[in-house]
């Protein structure tokens, strides 16, 4: 009996195919640690089955059959993570311009905008609003494998008051649009959190204030009041979401940092107070400091509403301000580029404005690993090269910490143990 079942063992064994594991071994001249805040020499980074198993020096032992990617001369970081982006957006198509195309053209340009993303180095978005539910049909068609991007975090919608910033304001009463997340009072609201996160919502974003790109709204008018805040933040913290608030007006970010949002985003008004606050709750600032300059240089030509290029100009230099204040009083800041309001894939253009406005680039790298994998929740699989998180890699020439502009041209990136831009690229097996 013994022998009958040792053979019946040996035939089951031939009949159950072997897999192996896909490893790569990255070999570089440096690493930017961005846990420890330093700079590792010759680092050697195996990733199997798209995580990271180890992360050691320049020549140690590698599993057999491992395929190896060599990037000489060139300093690796975790992939980016931008916390702020549209990526079915086009800055070109401003004002009334958007509507010559068909609902559908925008998951197209969602489509183009994603690889872009992706192959500028930043291999995690949080994508903050879009229509149709895009941002998730965008994200499946990368998991699927049908196109390449970055991994998304979509909101769906952006949730907003009647005639507020996330409403469609410029319109006669004449024409109807649909508005499937305005809402108003404290119901309503919790009501619209469920359904955007029955359709795939992984945030919740909502609009505090009034905002630059809306026609008819001040900029830092307070839209929905504490109680109403209150509830949306609730709801979505109950059903397991984070909160993210596009707010530029002082009461309304102070109002939603006391209504327990995550994340403010832009953040333009905020003062000493608001700073306090955010450090009391561990509410996270993700500024967009860096499109000023695109907006007031191209806007007019894009045709946005000269409402719009107005407003920008009350607040764009005002909101760098605030975004070296709240840095020097010990904000939490995260990097969010408002990607969508300028061309999607220069997201890295943001980090010179950050360090000319008053961060170390040690900073300006931190606010888009760690410290954004921090405010997503995701601290155990993005952000940073560390065992256990996800292969997403990038490599720059020469040294961003002491040229902080090298992150504008990134010359290899891989997301998930796969190369799809850079050296190593055939050896890798490609962008899948």
């Amino acid at each position: 009996m013994r022998h009958a079942l040792c053979l019946m063992l040996a035939l089951l064994s031939l009949a159950v195919p072997v897999t192996r594991a896909d490893t790569v071994v990255v070999t570089a001249d440096r690493m930017v640690d961005v846990l420890a805040g330093r700079v590792v020499a010759n680092p050697q980074i195996t990733i199997t089955d798209g995580r990271i198993v180890a992360v050691g020096s320049k020549g140690a032992a590698a599993p057999a059959g491992a395929r190896h990617v060599d990037l000489p001369g060139m300093t690796l970081l975790p992939g980016l993570i931008d916390m702020h982006v549209h990526l079915t957006s086009d800055p070109r198509y401003g004002g009334y311009r958007g509507l010559e195309f068909t609902d559908g053209f925008w998951t197209v340009v969602g489509v183009a905008n994603a690889k872009r993303t992706l192959e500028a180095g930043f291999t995690t978005v949080r994508n903050v609003g879009s229509g149709d539910y895009a941002d998730v049909a965008i994200k499946q068609g990368i998991e699927e494998g049908f196109v390449p991007g970055p991994r998304i975090v979509p909101a769906t919608y952006a949730i907003g008051a009647t005639g507020g910033h996330c409403d469609a304001t410029e319109f006669p009463p004449s024409i109807s649009v649909p508005a499937p997340a305005v809402a108003n009072g404290p119901e309503e609201l919790r009501a619209t959190v469920r359904k955007l996160r029955k359709y795939g919502a992984e945030v919740i974003k909502f609009c505090a204030t009034g905002g630059v790109l809306s026609k008819t709204d001040t900029v830092g008018g307070q839209q929905y009041s504490l109680a109403e805040m209150t509830a949306l933040v609730d709801e979505a913290h109950m059903l397991g979401l984070k909160v993210a608030v596009h707010a530029h007006g002082t009461s309304g970010i102070k109002d939603a940092i006391r209504a327990g949002v995550d994340t403010v985003e832009h953040a333009s008004l905020a003062d000493e107070e608001a700073f306090a606050l955010a450090k009391q709750h561990g509410t996270y600032f993700s500024m967009d400091i860096y499109n000023d300059d695109y907006i007031l240089a191209e806007g007019a030509k894009n045709g946005l509403f000269p409402e719009s290029l107005d407003k920008e100009k009350q607040v764009g230099r005002r909101q760098r301000e605030t975004f070296k204040a709240a840095t020097a009083a010990g904000v939490r800041m995260i990097f969010g580029t408002d990607g969508g309001v300028y061309p999607n894939g220069n997201n890295a253009r943001q980090f010179a404005t950050m360090v000319a406005w008053g961060m170390t680039p040690m900073q300006a790298i931190r606010a888009a690993t760690a410290t954004a994998s921090e405010a997503l929740g995701r601290s155990g699989d993005v952000g940073a090269i560390a065992a256990g998180r996800y292969g997403d890699l990038i490599a720059v020439g020469g040294d961003p910490l002491a040229d902080v502009t090298r992150l504008q041209t990134v010359e290899f990136v891989m997301k998930g143990g796969t190369v799809v831009k850079g050296p190593g690229l055939a050896a890798a097996g490609g962008d899948r």
